[in-house]
C-alpha cells in the first residue's frame, strides 16, 4: 500500500488516468459511504439570528409546492426569475464585486434590474477550511472586516457569506443556496475530484485537493443553513451543482438517494425550506424523476432544476447551437419538460446564458430556449450577473461591467429577452432611466 501511495505521488498523470478507470469500472461502490459515519456526528444547532427584510414583498413566506407550481403562504404562485452571484464557489472565497460596491449596493442593483431571487453558490472547501478573507477582495466592504476586529476575530469566508445572504433578503430577495463544487475553483468539467457530492473513492486522498465523504458533505450542508434556518427570505436549497459521472456512469438513483438524505437532514432544521434536486448529467437529464422522485418525508418540498447550455451537458456529441427548435425541444420535454405538462413538480432553469456578442450557435440556442421556457412558463435562474471571474478574465456572460453599478449594466438582448420570462414589463425602462441619471451625475449635471 505505501508502494502504490509513493508511485502515485510520483507518478500524479499516469495515477489519474488509473483513478479515472477505476471509477468508471467500479463506480466507487466497493468505497461507497457507511451511514453509521453521520450518527456520530454531534448535530447541529441553529444561530439565533434577528433577520432584516423588507415591509412590503410581492410574495408570502413560507413557500411549499403543488403540482409545477412554487406557491406562498396564500397559495398563490411563485415564479422564480432568478440571478446566479458567483464567487464564494470560487478561489476568491467570496462573492465577485465586493472589492468594488457594497454588498447592499450589489443586492440593490439585482432587486432593481427585476430579478426576485438569487442562486448564490460556495463551495465544500470555505465550509471544511474556513479561510481567512483579506481586505483586498471585499475592498467596498470593509465594515465587515471592522466588526470582526472589534472581538479580535479574524473575518473568514463563511462571515461574507452570510453577510451577503442577510443583504440580499433586506432587500427583499429570494435566496437560493447552492453547493457549487467541492474544490473552490472554476466549475465544470471532468475531473473526478469534483464530479459529484462526494469524493471518497480510493486514491482521492491524494489526487485531491479537496476530499469528502457523504457526510462530510451534509455536514457541511448543515454549518452553512444553521444561520439562516430563522430568515424567511432563504428559499432552500440547490443541493449540489451539475451532478455528472464520467462517460454516463453516475445513475438518476445514486443521486436522489443521496438527495433525500440530505433534504431529511435540513428539513429537520427547517421544515419549510424546498431543496432543489438538480439532474444528472451535468443537470440536463431530470427522466428519471418520472419512475424514480425524489419522496421527502414532509411533502410539497421537491423543486427539479435544470441546466440548459448550448453544448447541451459535457461530452456531448449534439449541441443545442446546431439543433432546429423541434429537435430542442423534444430532448427538453424528455429531459424535463415534463414534469410540468403532466403537473408532476415545479423544474426551476436554475443556469443558462450566452454572450453579450453572440455567435450564430448562441443565437440559435438562444432563441429556442427562450420559446421554449415561455410555452412551459419556467421558473428560471440566469448565469450570471458578474463582470468579471476570479482569474480576472471578462465573464462574456455576466449582466454588469467592472463598476458593479447601474451605468455598468449591459442593456443588450438577453435583458430584452429576460424581460419577457417573468421579469417587471417596466424594467427595461427603469433601467434606462437609472443609466442615463448615473451618466448625468458623473457629467456634474
Amino acid at each position: 500500500m505505501h508502494a502504490l501511495i509513493h508511485w502515485i505521488r510520483r507518478n500524479r498523470r499516469a495515477s489519474l488516468v488509473l483513478v479515472t478507470t477505476i471509477v468508471i469500472l467500479l463506480h466507487t461502490e466497493l468505497w461507497k459511504w457507511d451511514g453509521d459515519e453521520m450518527d456520530t456526528m454531534p448535530p447541529i444547532t441553529a444561530t439565533t439570528v434577528i433577520h432584516s427584510t423588507p415591509a412590503t414583498l410581492n410574495f408570502t413566506p413560507p413557500f411549499h409546492t403543488e403540482g409545477r407550481h412554487i406557491l406562498d403562504a396564500k397559495g398563490i404562485p411563485l415564479k422564480l426569475a432568478s440571478l446566479n452571484w458567483y464567487g464564494a464557489s470560487d478561489t476568491d472565497y467570496v462573492p465577485g464585486g465586493l472589492e468594488v460596491q457594497h454588498r447592499d449596493t450589489i443586492a440593490a442593483l439585482i432587486r432593481d434590474l427585476g430579478f426576485n431571487s438569487v442562486r448564490l453558490p460556495y463551495a465544500d472547501e470555505i465550509v471544511i477550511k474556513n479561510p481567512v478573507i483579506g481586505p483586498s477582495v471585499i475592498a467596498a466592504n470593509l465594515d465587515l472586516s471592522s466588526n470582526k476586529s472589534e472581538n479580535d476575530e479574524p473575518l473568514r469566508a463563511l462571515d461574507v457569506f452570510h453577510a451577503v445572504v442577510e443583504s440580499l433578503t433586506a432587500a427583499g430577495l429570494l435566496v437560493i443556496v447552492n453547493n457549487h463544487i467541492t474544490q473552490a475553483t472554476w466549475c465544470c468539467g471532468m475531473n473526478p475530484c469534483d464530479l459529484s457530492w462526494k469524493n471518497d473513492w480510493f486514491g482521492a486522498d491524494v489526487l485531491c485537493t479537496v476530499s469528502q465523504t457523504e457526510a462530510r458533505w451534509i455536514r457541511n450542508w448543515e454549518t452553512v443553513m444553521a444561520p439562516l434556518v430563522s430568515n424567511p427570505l432563504v428559499l432552500g436549497a440547490d443541493l449540489r451543482n451539475e451532478v455528472r459521472g464520467l462517460w454516463g456512469t453516475m445513475h438518476w438513483g445514486e443521486w436522489a438517494d443521496a438527495a433525500e438524505r440530505a433534504s431529511e437532514r435540513l428539513l429537520a432544521m427547517n421544515p419549510d425550506w424546498l431543496m432543489f434536486v438538480e439532474g444528472i448529467s451535468s443537470a440536463n437529464d431530470l427522466s428519471g424523476a418520472s419512475t424514480r422522485p425524489v419522496q421527502l418525508s414532509i411533502p410539497g418540498r421537491v423543486v427539479y432544476s435544470a441546466h440548459v447550455y448550448k453544448w447541451s451537458g459535457w461530452g456531448s456529441l449534439r449541441p443545442f447551437a446546431s439543433r432546429t427548435y423541434e429537435d430542442f425541444a423534444t430532448t427538453m420535454w424528455k429531459n424535463w419538460g415534463y414534469l410540468l405538462t403532466e403537473e408532476i413538480a415545479p423544474v426551476w432553469v436554475g443556469e443558462f446564458g450566452t454572450p453579450e456578442t453572440p455567435s450564430e450557435g448562441d443565437q440559435n440556442y438562444w432563441r429556442h430556449l427562450m420559446q421554449y421556457m415561455e410555452v412551459m412558463d419556467a421558473s428560471w435562474g440566469y448565469w450570471a450577473l458578474n463582470a468579471r471571474k476570479a482569474t480576472g478574465e471578462w465573464e462574456s456572460y455576466g449582466l454588469v461591467g467592472d463598476e458593479w453599478d447601474w451605468a455598468s449594466v449591459r442593456r443588450d438582448y438577453r435583458l430584452t429577452d429576460l424581460a419577457c420570462l417573468g421579469r417587471r414589463e417596466e424594467i427595461e425602462e427603469e433601467t434606462d432611466e437609472r443609466a442615463a441619471g448615473s451618466r448625468q451625475s458623473k457629467n456634474g449635471k
